[in-house]
């Protein structure tokens, strides 16, 4: 493993972007101190415009034109890197939910009729085939026929429901899937919550009974997980966006706090990846892309509450744990490693997601700081995605790559395989470096 405090001063001898941020009205502003020399206007607007086109050209195309199950509804629960399609796979709502979050928030920034019809194949899909109606919930997974499969209501898959139907309600202004976020929520808080420590517990039956902490979650070897909280946290805030309950806010600014105080672990600035009900912890290893996802994540929801306090306190996390990621977690060619320990690294693959999640984690963390070295770790994994995961034979991103850049997973859609993480990540890296853009108001 490269010494970290060594790399850090590697690069930042070799990168020469220069600047602060200028960020949108909504945005957090550079912390005090932050840098205040300019970045190159042209390296940005290149890499600008080249998310652009991967978005508009590759990867919404891409899920139009190849996923869609024309004789039974919904999607096919798995196709593979040449495009061949395994129609007997079974399906998952988590594809269907990531996939109607991304088709609703395309066309709520682009006004595609394409996308719109997209969003509604999704929503459909979801209510038909993986909405228990008799106990509430979300099935985890159905047949390639569309009869429940694993019944199991996993919190995580809950999750991504409420943020799907919120982006959904969001995008149309329908008024129906606001209330099927609302129901989920209220089917979440009744059962999942854990009133006596905080936080959230990982998987129950169907019947929304709890399952034994020795039954082995399809999330979680633990009664609690950090990947689960962030994805609740993340799917609060969109609810809250659109439907302003006291209840639901509470809920939120609880759950930030959790995630600050003890999921975070202030030693080293990496989260807790499992935890026992008190939150003790059940594990010393270190997920890269999920903590600099966590990074821009936490700073959305603290703004969406509107709270200074918890605002200036996540500001500060946040830079923190970006700082941390790229000082151990970033190789040479600008690829994010996917995890580690104590004694150093212990997995070097390379996926999708965790790329995704970098890339706009460390501009993030470049509008909250100014320091230049976080914009070029962003540029950076924006040059390491178009050189070695985008596959430009059949479209999409590739799912798994070795250290060295090999491809080592042939599945191109699957039950996790979805354009959540880069289809949001190209429409976050294109708001904010035209953000980043936007000329400097005068000084008064």
């Amino acid at each position: 493993m490269t010494n970290p405090r060594l790399f850090l001063v590697l690069i930042t001898m070799v990168w020469s972007a220069r600047g602060a941020a200028v960020l949108p009205s909504d945005a957090t502003t550079p912390a005090p101190g932050a840098a205040t020399t300019a970045a190159d206007p042209a390296q940005i607007r290149a890499c600008l415009s080249q998310i652009e086109g991967e978005l508009s050209s590759d990867i919404l195309p891409f899920w139009l034109q190849h996923t869609r199950d024309r004789e039974r509804g919904g999607f096919y629960g798995e196709i593979s890197n040449d495009l061949a399609v395994k129609k007997d796979e079974p399906r998952g709502a988590l594809l269907t939910s990531r996939i109607l979050w991304t088709f609703s928030a395309a066309y709520r920034r682009r006004q595609d009729p394409a996308c719109l019809e997209m969003a509604r194949w999704a929503y459909d899909d979801l209510l038909a085939r993986f909405w228990d109606n008799e106990h509430g919930g979300l099935f985890w997974s159905v047949t390639a026929d569309g009869k429940p499969l694993q019944t199991r209501k996993t919190i995580y898959g809950q999750a991504f429901g409420i943020y799907a139907l919120a982006e959904y309600h969001r995008a149309t202004g329908d008024r129906a899937p606001l209330d099927r976020a609302i129901a989920l929520y209220r089917t979440v808080e009744s059962h999942a919550h854990d009133a006596v420590h905080g936080g959230y517990f990982e998987e129950f039956t169907q019947d929304w009974q709890r399952l034994p902490n020795s039954r082995r979650s399809f999330v979680s070897r633990a009664p609690k997980s950090q990947n689960t909280l962030l994805h609740v946290m993340e799917a609060y805030t969109n609810l809250l966006r659109v439907w302003p309950d006291p209840e639901l806010r509470d809920r939120l600014h609880d759950l930030v706090d959790v995630m600050l105080t003890r999921v975070l672990n202030p030693a080293n600035h990496h989260l807790r990846l499992f935890l026992d009900e008190d939150w003790t912890p059940r594990s010393d290893g270190i997920s890269y892309g999920h903590d600099i996802e966590f990074s821009w994540l936490l700073i959305e929801s603290a703004e969406v509450l509107g709270d200074h306090e918890l605002i200036a306190r996540s500001r500060t996390a946040a830079v923190e744990v970006a700082r941390a990621t790229l000082a151990e977690g970033v190789d040479t060619d600008g690829g994010l490693l996917s995890e580690a320990g104590p004694k150093g690294l212990t997995n070097t693959h390379k996926e999708w997601w965790q790329q995704a999640e970098a890339m706009t984690g460390f501009l993030n963390a470049y509008q909250l700081s100014g320091d230049p070295r976080f914009l070029q770790a962003s540029l950076r994994s924006w040059d390491f995605i178009a050189k070695h995961v985008i596959d430009r034979a059949h479209g999409e991103w590739y799912n798994l790559l070795a250290r060295d850049g090999t491809v080592l997973s042939h599945d191109k859609v699957s039950l996790w395989k979805c354009p959540y993480h880069d289809g949001r990540a190209c429409m976050e890296m294109i708001d904010r470096l035209t953000a980043v853009l936007r000329p400097s108001p005068p000084t008064p």
